[in-house]
């Protein structure tokens, strides 16, 4: 049997923590830092501040919050803080760190769509906190966004198009399946299914923001994703992107989130001033020419809509095979089997097409599914 290593046993150690006077435990021996005692900043304090601090026209956290499923509301947390909460313990948003983003590449710094909605949530939460409007709100709308992804990125909604008449769409589909169990407030509902700006526009400010903080970060981290990969070179960015936002992705965060508090500051609606916006569109015009069509991208599409329309396909036929929690639910047989395979992550859905259809992990992009 092995020796128990030093370090091992040093951190046995802190099983228990340090007493203190008999009644209280601190984390460390050496513990200097103080607060003042005092009560408890519940759920109704914080309400109060939010009411006291934020803009008119920001979302206030009230209660229990507007579910469907009526609820009693949180000692502790508003409304908006337990959605967060949820969202971040859901299997849906654990999942993402399994899913691509958009570049496909064996490394360790190319973005998941759990890193993305990280990044997302980051930048919600800067526009949001300028702005005057509720930062938690906002975070949990971008932490929640992509739960509705399928594996192997947008190739996945493509696929799933040919088997639902409503057509499969992430940002519906996470808020009305993926996270539909948690029983989340209206508000963050709205914010999730509408985020995408080819959906009608969030009710609250709150969502336009995650709306603007998406494309800001996707835009920024795609390019810096692509160009490490060696699929572009910042080089070749458009003049008016240099100008306006720079070549790197820490410039044109800061310039796209300022341009948005800005605007927002001064008109009251959630917007970009035209030069910015501009570039912004610049940027994603680049992206979308140089990375999402490029022709690796589309075989990359084409190998994730065949491989997951497989996938339905025989599950449709073998249903024993289906996860029972997804069996469980009310919806039809074909939903069903969607939902089961639009949660599974990249190399779960390729091994099970290599198991079960016989797929040729050769055809697959490098990284995609073996070692994702």
């Amino acid at each position: 049997m092995a020796e128990v290593s030093q370090r091992s046993k040093a951190w046995a150690r802190t099983m228990s923590g340090h007493d203190v006077d008999g009644q209280t435990v601190t984390c460390h021996a050496t513990s200097t830092a103080l607060l003042e005692p005092g009560p408890v900043i519940g759920r109704r304090i914080r309400e109060e501040r939010e009411a006291a601090m934020l803009r008119p026209g920001a979302t206030m956290a009230r209660g229990a919050g507007n579910r469907a499923v009526p609820e009693e509301p949180d000692p502790e947390r508003t409304c908006f803080e337990r959605d967060r909460d949820r969202i971040v313990h859901s299997t849906a948003f654990r999942r993402l760190a399994g899913k691509t983003q958009v570049v496909v590449h064996p490394t360790d710094h190319q973005r998941t769509r759990l890193t993305h909605a990280l990044e997302v949530a980051q930048v919600a939460r800067s526009v949001a906190a300028g702005i005057g409007a509720n930062v938690t709100l906002a975070d949990a709308m971008a932490m929640g966004h992509d739960c509705g992804h399928g594996p192997g990125g947008h190739a996945a909604e493509e696929a799933f198009d040919l088997f639902l008449p409503e057509g499969f769409d992430h940002a519906t589909w996470g808020a009305d399946v993926a996270l539909s169990s948690l029983n989340l407030c209206a508000e963050t509902l709205d914010g999730i299914r509408n985020h995408s700006w080819s959906r009608p526009a969030p009710s609250t400010v709150e969502g336009e923001v995650v709306s603007f903080a998406d494309r800001i970060a996707y835009c920024a981290h795609d390019l810096e994703d692509a160009e490490r990969a060696g699929i572009v070179s910042t080089a070749d960015l458009p003049e008016e992107v240099r100008e306006v936002a720079g070549a790197d992705r820490r410039t044109q965060l800061s310039v796209f989130i300022r341009a948005v508090i800005d605007s927002t500051c001064a008109t009251g609606r959630v917007s970009m001033d035209g030069v910015t916006a501009s570039a912004l569109a610049a940027l994603r015009r680049f992206n979308y020419e140089r990375i999402y069509t490029r022709p690796e991208s589309v075989g990359q599409s084409e190998a994730v809509v065949e491989v997951l329309r497989g996938l339905v396909t025989y599950y449709l036929a073998h249903p024993r095979l289906v996860a029972s929690e997804f069996l469980a639910t009310d919806a039809d047989r074909t939903h069903q089997v969607v939902a089961y395979v639009a949660g599974m992550t990249d190399h779960f859905a390729f091994s099970r097409a290599e198991e079960l259809l016989g797929w040729d992990a050769s055809r697959l992009p490098v990284g995609m599914g073996r070692g994702f």
